[in-house]
Protein backbone atom coordinates (compact mmCIF):
# COMPACT_ATOMS: atom_id res chain seq x y z
CA UNK A 1 0.00 0.00 0.00
CA UNK A 2 1.10 3.33 -0.68
CA UNK A 3 2.81 5.90 1.97
CA UNK A 4 0.51 8.40 0.56
CA UNK A 5 -1.79 9.39 -2.18
CA UNK A 6 0.61 11.13 -4.29
CA UNK A 7 -1.87 12.94 -6.34
CA UNK A 8 -3.69 14.23 -3.50
CA UNK A 9 -1.23 14.80 -1.81
CA UNK A 10 0.85 17.14 -4.49
CA UNK A 11 -2.86 18.90 -5.06
CA UNK A 12 -2.89 19.89 -1.78
CA UNK A 13 0.60 21.09 -1.35
CA UNK A 14 0.10 23.36 -4.84
CA UNK A 15 -2.97 24.82 -3.25
CA UNK A 16 -1.44 25.28 0.32
CA UNK A 17 2.12 26.75 -1.20
CA UNK A 18 1.40 27.92 -4.80
CA UNK A 19 3.41 27.64 -8.11
CA UNK A 20 6.75 27.54 -6.65
CA UNK A 21 9.48 24.92 -4.87
CA UNK A 22 7.41 24.94 -1.73
CA UNK A 23 4.59 23.82 -3.67
CA UNK A 24 5.91 20.86 -5.36
CA UNK A 25 7.11 20.01 -1.62
CA UNK A 26 10.71 21.21 -2.02
CA UNK A 27 12.23 22.86 1.33
CA UNK A 28 13.52 25.93 -0.62
CA UNK A 29 14.46 26.99 -4.18
CA UNK A 30 17.49 26.81 -3.14
CA UNK A 31 17.17 23.50 -1.63
CA UNK A 32 15.94 22.38 -5.69
CA UNK A 33 18.68 23.82 -7.13
CA UNK A 34 21.44 22.80 -5.01
CA UNK A 35 20.02 18.86 -5.32
CA UNK A 36 19.41 19.86 -9.77
CA UNK A 37 23.70 20.37 -9.65
CA UNK A 38 23.87 17.35 -8.29
CA UNK A 39 21.47 15.51 -10.91
CA UNK A 40 23.55 17.59 -13.70
CA UNK A 41 27.15 16.38 -12.27
CA UNK A 42 25.93 13.07 -13.46
CA UNK A 43 25.36 14.35 -17.37
CA UNK A 44 27.65 14.27 -20.21
CA UNK A 45 29.05 18.14 -20.64
CA UNK A 46 27.43 18.54 -23.66
CA UNK A 47 23.33 17.97 -23.21
CA UNK A 48 22.46 19.47 -26.86
CA UNK A 49 22.18 15.95 -28.89
CA UNK A 50 20.64 14.06 -25.92
CA UNK A 51 16.82 13.47 -25.03
CA UNK A 52 16.21 14.02 -21.55
CA UNK A 53 13.03 12.80 -19.30
CA UNK A 54 12.59 14.65 -16.28
CA UNK A 55 10.51 11.79 -14.00
CA UNK A 56 8.10 13.78 -11.59
CA UNK A 57 8.77 17.30 -13.62
CA UNK A 58 6.59 19.06 -11.22
CA UNK A 59 6.20 22.59 -12.49
CA UNK A 60 9.39 22.08 -14.77
CA UNK A 61 11.64 23.45 -12.73
CA UNK A 62 14.56 21.04 -13.94
CA UNK A 63 14.10 22.66 -17.26
CA UNK A 64 14.16 26.10 -15.98
CA UNK A 65 17.23 25.23 -14.06
CA UNK A 66 19.11 24.12 -17.23
CA UNK A 67 17.59 26.88 -19.37
CA UNK A 68 19.16 29.57 -16.58
CA UNK A 69 22.45 27.92 -17.05
CA UNK A 70 22.34 28.22 -21.11
CA UNK A 71 22.25 24.50 -20.59
CA UNK A 72 19.21 22.33 -22.70
CA UNK A 73 19.38 19.31 -24.11
CA UNK A 74 18.18 18.43 -27.66
CA UNK A 75 14.97 17.24 -26.36
CA UNK A 76 13.17 17.75 -23.42
CA UNK A 77 10.23 15.29 -22.34
CA UNK A 78 8.80 15.83 -18.70
CA UNK A 79 6.20 13.18 -16.84
CA UNK A 80 4.31 14.10 -13.94
CA UNK A 81 1.07 11.57 -12.31
CA UNK A 82 -0.35 14.98 -11.09
CA UNK A 83 -2.42 16.70 -13.66
CA UNK A 84 -2.86 19.97 -12.49
CA UNK A 85 1.58 20.39 -12.59
CA UNK A 86 1.72 18.41 -16.23
CA UNK A 87 -1.25 21.67 -17.51
CA UNK A 88 1.40 24.37 -15.41
CA UNK A 89 5.00 22.50 -16.87
CA UNK A 90 3.30 22.31 -20.44
CA UNK A 91 2.99 26.27 -20.23
CA UNK A 92 5.97 26.83 -18.31
CA UNK A 93 8.37 25.14 -20.43
CA UNK A 94 6.40 25.07 -23.64
CA UNK A 95 8.05 21.36 -23.93
CA UNK A 96 6.25 17.91 -24.24
CA UNK A 97 4.87 17.25 -20.83
CA UNK A 98 2.94 13.95 -20.41
CA UNK A 99 0.51 12.88 -17.91
CA UNK A 100 1.69 9.42 -17.00
CA UNK A 101 1.96 6.97 -13.93
CA UNK A 102 5.77 5.71 -14.32
CA UNK A 103 4.70 2.74 -12.37
CA UNK A 104 1.78 1.41 -14.84
CA UNK A 105 1.98 3.41 -18.02
CA UNK A 106 4.00 3.58 -21.18
CA UNK A 107 7.23 5.70 -21.24
CA UNK A 108 9.22 7.58 -23.55
CA UNK A 109 12.45 6.48 -25.16
CA UNK A 110 15.15 8.90 -23.78
CA UNK A 111 19.15 8.88 -23.37
CA UNK A 112 18.75 9.70 -19.50
CA UNK A 113 16.03 9.70 -17.21
CA UNK A 114 16.53 12.28 -14.80
CA UNK A 115 14.52 12.50 -11.21
CA UNK A 116 14.27 14.84 -8.51
CA UNK A 117 12.47 13.98 -5.45
CA UNK A 118 9.35 12.37 -7.23
CA UNK A 119 10.12 9.09 -5.43
CA UNK A 120 9.82 10.38 -1.57
CA UNK A 121 6.43 9.40 -1.22
CA UNK A 122 6.65 5.99 -2.54
CA UNK A 123 7.62 2.40 -0.94
CA UNK A 124 10.58 0.71 -1.21
CA UNK A 125 9.10 -1.91 -3.60
CA UNK A 126 7.28 0.87 -5.41
CA UNK A 127 10.80 2.56 -5.44
CA UNK A 128 12.67 -0.87 -7.11
CA UNK A 129 9.80 -0.77 -9.65
CA UNK A 130 10.23 3.01 -10.68
CA UNK A 131 13.58 2.65 -11.18
CA UNK A 132 13.42 -0.84 -12.88
CA UNK A 133 10.73 0.78 -15.49
CA UNK A 134 12.89 4.63 -15.80
CA UNK A 135 16.26 2.59 -16.14
CA UNK A 136 14.88 0.35 -19.01
CA UNK A 137 13.62 3.26 -20.78
CA UNK A 138 16.51 5.03 -21.18
CA UNK A 139 19.51 4.42 -23.71
CA UNK A 140 22.14 5.51 -21.69
CA UNK A 141 21.26 5.74 -17.68
CA UNK A 142 18.99 7.12 -15.44
CA UNK A 143 20.13 9.50 -12.64
CA UNK A 144 18.05 10.52 -9.31
CA UNK A 145 17.79 11.51 -5.96
CA UNK A 146 16.47 10.11 -2.36
CA UNK A 147 16.49 11.14 0.71
CA UNK A 148 19.03 9.82 3.09
CA UNK A 149 18.66 7.71 5.72
CA UNK A 150 17.35 4.45 7.81
CA UNK A 151 13.87 3.08 6.54
CA UNK A 152 11.56 4.63 9.13
CA UNK A 153 7.38 5.22 8.93
CA UNK A 154 6.10 8.47 7.89
CA UNK A 155 5.11 9.72 4.27
CA UNK A 156 8.42 9.83 3.36
CA UNK A 157 10.78 7.08 2.09
CA UNK A 158 14.23 7.13 3.35
CA UNK A 159 17.42 5.07 1.67
CA UNK A 160 21.02 4.43 2.34
CA UNK A 161 23.19 4.37 -0.90
CA UNK A 162 24.21 0.96 -0.30
CA UNK A 163 20.61 -0.04 0.00
CA UNK A 164 20.25 0.50 -3.76
CA UNK A 165 23.35 -1.89 -4.73
CA UNK A 166 21.16 -4.96 -4.87
CA UNK A 167 19.04 -3.66 -7.76
CA UNK A 168 22.32 -1.82 -9.26
CA UNK A 169 23.75 -5.45 -10.12
CA UNK A 170 20.38 -6.65 -11.00
CA UNK A 171 20.79 -4.08 -14.19
CA UNK A 172 23.95 -4.85 -14.48
CA UNK A 173 25.70 -1.60 -13.55
CA UNK A 174 27.98 0.03 -11.17
CA UNK A 175 26.20 2.42 -9.42
CA UNK A 176 28.07 6.09 -8.50
CA UNK A 177 26.58 8.67 -5.93
CA UNK A 178 27.29 11.82 -4.47
CA UNK A 179 26.35 12.76 -0.69
CA UNK A 180 28.37 16.06 -0.04
CA UNK A 181 25.92 18.93 -1.11
CA UNK A 182 23.08 18.39 1.68
CA UNK A 183 22.37 16.65 5.00
CA UNK A 184 20.39 13.75 4.50
CA UNK A 185 19.92 13.49 0.53
CA UNK A 186 22.00 11.19 -1.86
CA UNK A 187 22.13 11.22 -5.92
CA UNK A 188 23.02 8.43 -7.72
CA UNK A 189 23.67 7.23 -11.19
CA UNK A 190 22.80 3.76 -13.00
CA UNK A 191 24.61 4.33 -16.68
CA UNK A 192 24.37 1.73 -19.27
CA UNK A 193 28.04 0.59 -19.91
CA UNK A 194 29.27 1.56 -23.83
CA UNK A 195 28.94 -1.39 -26.03
CA UNK A 196 32.37 -3.01 -27.38
CA UNK A 197 33.14 -2.48 -30.76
Amino acid sequence: MPRVDTDTFYRNSLATYGNNAEGVHWNSTQCQQVRFAAIRGFLPADLSALTLVDVGCGLGDLYGFLLGQGDLPGRYIGIDVVEPMVALARERTGCEILHRDVLSDPLPDGDYYLCSGAMNTLTREETEQFLRRCFDAAGRGLVFNLLKGKPRPGAFNHYLPEDLYPLAASLGVEPRFTDDYLHADFTMAFERRPARR
